[in-house]
């Protein structure tokens, strides 16, 4: 093999294979490293958001959680095959193996006894990130598990404990109690969906208590033990089994960094400016190893930057990024732009679903559980945030931060015409004047 690439990019998520597709359609010579067929395509599609909503979805139907586990492997397999050819398609050299830095612009890529030594003027760092352990007692019970690892536990557990109350905690409580677990979230924080809007936070909370979860707040993990025991500073819980979702952090241990004198943070990750860029000449960092917002759609936009610097343009940046979330409750959780310490200009436009009769698609549904907020700045009219917590959010929440983005006002978002029935009329219910 030709150790010779304009381009190399090391990991093969969302930002990183579109780079290398789009270079090497564009007629750059490409190498695309990653270290395991397991993983092409990124850790969105193989063990992250795309597998998790597919448990989630098979769930909500009623699939018992072997079956939910079976759909999901067939189409993470048909995912991952897909993701390797249309790389492989576009001229893309993949290579399978562990890629350390031997120098600033040189690549050692070890794949069991082989070695391969690359070079290019350009490099992009995609190596995602992996799960945060506690330094506790007990971590390596085989009761213990992360977030990729309980997506195939066996047997499903009767009690399971979630340490963690963040996106991830709740997603997988959501999961598992609409399995028929009990679950409980241990987390640190004070009070439960502590990030979140505190009415719609209470809301939230009251209705996955409803499902049987059960929330320890202000609680500190202090260890494992036996067949099974969670150990908390003032107590202990014997559960089934424990799922660790405390965050994540950016995978760059055993990359070489230091080798090609590249700068990193507290945390490990790559230290780029707005045009993620490194302190090295030619070398990016994307996604979540940039220490940036860990979320698939901001790794996309990562792309359009690095695309945008290897064009020699400039134009793009990470500055003034407006950027939604939803957590994926039932309903899902969604929010954009300032929802918390909002000042005295700023008015709330608020309804429970249950009191909005122009929107009946939630009651269609079953989900007529729910709260939406819109924040606006009373003087300008200009939206500055929106929590929606709401059958459909997850896709409304992007016509609001479109909206934003373009400085199309409250008033302009109430008096659009909107389908029927769709939950998107909540902006007739609550913005139109």
């Amino acid at each position: 093999m030709d150790s010779e690439f304009d381009l190399i990019v090391i990991g093969f998520g969302k930002a990183g294979k579109t780079i290398a597709m789009k270079r090497s359609a564009a007629g750059d010579k490409v190498a695309l490293i990653e270290q395991s067929p397991h993983m092409y395509g990124g850790t969105c599609i193989n063990i992250g958001c795309i597998p998790t909503k597919k448990l989630l979805f098979e769930t909500s139907l009623g699939t018992n959680f072997v079956d939910a586990v079976a759909a999901r492997d067939e189409l993470i397999g048909k995912l991952n095959a897909k993701n390797l050819h249309m790389a492989q398609d576009k001229g893309v050299t993949v290579i399978d193996g562990t890629a350390r830095f031997t120098n600033s612009h040189e690549i050692t890529v070890t794949a069991g006894d082989d070695t391969l030594v690359l070079h290019a003027s350009k490099i992009v760092i995609n190596t995602g990130s992996t799960p945060v352990l506690p330094d506790v007692p007990g971590i390596d019970n085989p009761h213990v598990f992360d977030s990729t690892s309980i997506q195939h536990i066996s047997p499903l557990p009767k009690h399971l404990a979630i340490i963690g109350g963040g996106p991830i905690g709740l997603e997988f409580a959501t999961l598992f109690s609409g399995q028929g677990s009990h679950v409980t979230i241990i987390d640190r924080a004070e009070v439960a969906l502590h990030n979140f809007d505190s009415e719609i936070a209470e809301l939230a909370q009251s209705d996955l208590e409803a499902r049987g979860i059960t929330f320890l707040n202000s609680a500190e993990l202090t260890g494992f033990s036996g067949d099974f025991t969670v150990h908390l500073k003032d107590r202990d819980l014997n559960v089934d089994a424990a799922l660790i979702a405390v965050g994540r952090r950016p995978a760059t241990t055993g990359l070489g960094l230091e080798q090609a004198g590249i700068n990193t943070g507290t945390r490990g990750e790559v230290l780029v400016d707005a045009h993620l860029r490194t302190n090295i000449d030619g070398i990016f960092a994307v996604g979540d190893v940039n220490g940036g917002p860990q979320f698939t759609y901001v790794s996309y936009d990562d792309h359009r930057i690095v695309l945008d610097q290897l064009a020699g343009k400039s134009k793009k940046s990470t500055k003034n990024r407006l950027i939604p979330t939803t957590t994926f409750l039932e309903p899902p959780l969604s929010t954009v732009g300032v929802t918390t310490d909002l000042g005295d200009n700023v008015v709330v436009k608020k309804a429970l679903i249950a009191d909005m009769p122009m929107v009946p698609r939630p009651k269609i549904i079953n989900q007529a559980s729910g709260m939406v907020k819109f924040y606006v700045d009373k003087h300008s009219d200009a939206l500055v945030g929106a929590t929606l917590y709401c059958a459909d959010s997850q896709e409304i929440i992007n016509t609001v931060a479109l909206a934003m983005r373009h400085g199309i006002t409250a008033s302009e978002l109430g008096e659009g015409i909107y389908t029927h029935p769709a939950t998107s009329e909540i902006f007739n219910q609550l913005l139109e004047n």
